[in-house]
């Protein structure tokens, strides 16, 4: 069955994405003054490990993930991060922190010679894993959100977590297509 096609996301003046759920995370600052926003940096997450749909992300985002919840938590006490965007597997979107802020995703990490990519990223998370393929409604989704932030942003490229971090991070994984993703988001024409 064909689904029909979805309204165009649009980036306000304030970073704020329209019909997109907005939920503030803590877990942001303002940019160095001057920083574009020129990348984008793709990655998988699930709390628990390997579990899908929980509210596990959105705690641990907004400071509120319940420690004694699952043994896994535990390791996640005092961790304060963050990303722009999730979307869940279903093609649900949430956003934690407005695009002209500075996010807490990327962690020590650099980018064509330049490092501390979230001074001048975009973080966008998928509910996934390394080795377990994303749902079409993601594709779908983070398609035409890669569209809007392309229209109000000088998007260079766009990256996974190991490519700004490969000695620490291996997401969005090799589950991941990108080739599907560049089409799905009419990339040809960035790295």
């Amino acid at each position: 069955m064909r689904r029909e096609p979805q309204p165009a996301f649009v980036v306000d003046a304030d970073g704020v994405v329209s019909g997109i759920r907005y939920v503030a995370s803590p877990n942001c600052d303002e940019r160095p003054a001057n920083a574009a926003i020129d990348l984008v940096v793709i990655h998988n997450i699930s709390l628990p490990p390997g579990e899908f749909g929980g509210d596990g992300i959105v705690r641990l985002f907004t400071n509120a993930l319940d420690h004694s919840a699952h043994p896994y938590y535990e390791l996640l006490r005092g961790l304060r991060v963050s990303a722009h965007f999730l979307i869940r597997r279903d093609g649900t979107a949430v956003q934690f922190v407005p695009c002209l802020k500075r996010a807490w995703h990327a962690g020590a990490s650099a980018w064509e010679g330049r490092s501390q990519c979230n001074d001048f990223s975009i973080g966008i998370e998928l509910e996934g894993s390394d080795h377990q393929p994303f749902a079409d409604a993601q594709y779908e989704t983070l398609g035409r959100l890669m569209r809007a932030l392309r229209a109000a942003y000088p998007i260079r490229s766009v990256v996974g977590h190991s490519d700004i971090a490969p000695e620490r991070k291996t997401d969005p994984g090799p589950a991941f297509d990108w080739r599907r993703f560049r089409a799905a988001a009419d990339l040809d024409t960035l790295a």
